[in-house]
């Protein structure tokens, strides 16, 4: 099992990653949100530029707010910092997109994106369509140290729906789960990832499994219920509320999960009640988005959510038992993204505690 850090993208506290580094951390994830967050490139190269070990790259890269090329030149110019240390961590947009009250691209675009971004991070020409119109391109200058291209960089795709999926068996290195799996849910995805590999004859060797999540080691005394769980957790079941939100309105269609239904509905009903406008909503739901908790979400953050949203919370024999189970169902990463306040103390404790032991 790896373990990964994913931080609140902030150019004032790239140090962080250096943290998660000296705490023998193995991977740095750096989202990609531009209405949220500082550019994560720029905070790549800092963390790049001061660290030896850790394994940085984006987590993740928005398709839909940079075309290909774009993606491609940004990674591998990171690639060029920390050469064999980088991989590209690539999805959809869920938050990025919604915070501007769009939707994330559609699987077919996406699936194009991600067979363009691999060309060019392989030194190849590929054919790209810009404004409907195709051309054939390349990174050109390569032998002028301007990018790097020969140590290869891994691409990591955020993939939760079947197109997607099919998607990362076709071009990517690696899948990124959004939040916890069930067995059965995390051998169905797998499945189709399988599937599409199968389609374009690639073997699935070394194809790396992650998913993004959250922990909270529990104190004597404490239960689910206690401040300081709330005040670690919070941020992240707030989140998923947020995005449950948005998942509602693009379907148009009742897909809550039956043991969430009344903080569910307490929630739609909160929303509903600060009277703003469809097309602004993204810009309020997400406030404080996976960064920290609003006082007035609080009363969201129960037991149940945890429980439900696959918080890594309890003792530490407990917190291990899970990732024991993760790691025989086939999973090879977590991804912790705690709060930014006091995210050093909760990385420090997580690696005493847990990394430390397993």
């Amino acid at each position: 099992m790896k373990f990964g850090v994913c931080v609140a993208t902030n150019i004032n506290d790239w140090q962080l990653l250096v943290h998660a580094e000296n705490q023998g951390f193995d991977h740095g994830w750096v989202p990609d949100s531009q209405m949220i967050w500082s550019d994560c490139y720029a905070v790549l190269a800092l963390a790049a530029h001061h660290t030896s070990r850790i394994r940085l790259g984006t987590g993740v890269a928005i398709a839909g707010t940079r075309i290909a090329p774009v993606t491609a030149h940004s990674i591998a110019s990171i690639n060029r910092i920390a050469p064999g240390r980088v991989f590209l961590g690539i999805g959809t947009g869920h938050t990025a997109m919604r915070v501007m009250n769009f939707n994330p691209m559609k699987a077919p675009p996406f699936r194009e994106y991600l067979r363009v971004v691999r060309a060019l991070l392989d030194g190849d020409e590929v054919e790209f369509t810009l404004n409907g119109e195709t051309r054939t391109i390349e990174i050109i200058h390569k032998e002028l140290g301007f990018v790097d291209t020969e140590h290869r960089i891994p691409m990591y795709v955020a993939a939760n729906g079947p197109l997607a999926l099919r998607a990362a068996g076709e071009f990517g290195d690696g899948r990124v789960s959004g939040g916890s799996e069930s067995a059965d849910a995390f051998a169905n995805s797998m499945a189709r990832i399988g599937a599409g590999a199968a389609r374009v004859g690639r073997s699935m060797d070394g194809f790396h499994t992650a998913e993004l999540t959250y922990a909270c080691i529990l104190r004597p005394g404490e239960t689910l219920a206690s401040d300081r769980v709330i005040d670690t957790c919070g941020h992240m079941v707030a989140s998923r509320l947020h995005g449950l939100w948005e998942a509602v309105q693009l379907r148009g269609e009742d897909i809550v999960p039956e043991d969430i239904r009344p903080v569910w509905e307490q929630y739609r009903d909160f929303v509903a009640g600060l009277n703003v406008p469809r097309e602004r909503a993204g810009q309020v739901v997400h406030r404080g988005h996976c960064t920290y908790l609003l006082a007035e979400e609080r009363r969201f953050v129960t037991p149940q959510m945890l429980r439900t949203t696959g918080a890594l919370v309890g003792t530490p024999e407990e917190i291990m038992d899970m990732l024991r189970t993760k790691e025989r169902n086939g999973l090879k990463e977590v991804i912790l993204l705690q709060p930014m306040a006091t995210a050093r103390e909760n990385l420090t404790d997580f690696r005493r505690e847990i990394i430390d032991r397993f």
